[in-house]
């Protein structure tokens, strides 16, 4: 990986970027729902702003690894980010799937979706893991020169 384009490889860097393009993710959401799904919860529209803020934050932290810690298999952003996004937004959809359910329901009235499960929502963490992970490798750097 080239190095960071920004400024040296920083840790800190990588997990406030990763807190403020999470935080921007989350805003967007957080004002977008209501036009969606007029009935959400407020206390379900802070959870996500907060819950997109926290998953930028992780996978800016975990860019320190570019090996599994255990198995010492090569772990590229790529993997990494990807996963931890598709798991959190797994444990997202157990933790609210009635919420999640009804927002799906709302969209395929208005055409969005074909009543799809909110399991898609794994997906679309994933999706925003990689791309949180792209853009934080790619400002930030990565691996272990990050703590230095």
């Amino acid at each position: 990986m080239p190095e960071a384009t920004l400024t040296k490889p920083s840790l800190t860097l990588r997990i406030g970027l990763g807190k403020l393009f999470g935080l921007a993710i989350g805003l967007a959401v957080f004002l977008i729902l209501p036009l969606v799904s007029p009935e959400t919860s407020m206390m379900f529209r802070w959870g996500i702003l907060f819950w997109y803020t926290t998953l930028g934050a992780i996978i800016g932290v975990f860019g320190v690894y570019t090996e599994h810690p255990i198995l010492g298999l090569p772990l590229p952003w790529w993997v990494r980010a990807t996963g931890i996004g598709a798991w959190m937004n797994l444990i997202l959809t157990m933790l609210a799937y009635d919420e999640l359910n009804s927002i799906m329901s709302k969209l395929a009235n208005i055409g969005m979706s074909a009543g799809l499960s909110p399991f898609w929502f794994v997906a679309e963490g994933a999706i925003v893991g990689f791309i949180l992970g792209w853009l934080l490798t790619k400002l930030a750097g990565e691996g272990p020169k990050t703590l230095r």
